[in-house]
């Protein structure tokens, strides 16, 4: 079977989702952010991605990787869900210009 959903395969999800939030928020200013709504919908949409998919890593992995902030990766996803049209774009800008960034650094690592 080709599709074997490892942690190799999790933290490719992963990367992909953070490739593109990268990318498409990269010179983006806050107030670009907080005005362009298919842009910020699709960055939230990416974090909750990148969030599920890092619950389907085993807990093995994890502990080889402390220095990825898997609680704060998962709280970032449960704020959104849990309450949209009241997420905090300033906390949401915050993400996806410095903890993103860091945090592919880190997984880039893993991946090889």
């Amino acid at each position: 079977m080709d599709n074997v959903k490892d942690d190799a395969y999790y933290v490719q999800k992963m990367l992909k989702d953070i490739r593109f939030v990268m990318e498409k928020t990269r010179g983006v200013s806050y107030e670009q952010l907080a005005e362009n709504e298919l842009l910020c919908d699709s960055a939230l949409f990416r974090l909750i991605q990148i969030s599920e998919n890092s619950v389907k890593l085993t807990q093995g992995f994890k502990d080889a990787h402390k220095d990825i902030p898997w609680q704060a990766i998962k709280g970032m996803r449960n704020r959104i869900v849990h309450d949209y049209g009241e997420v905090d774009l300033t906390i949401v800008y915050e993400t996806v210009t410095k903890s993103i960034p860091e945090i592919y650094k880190k997984l880039n690592i893993v991946e090889g």
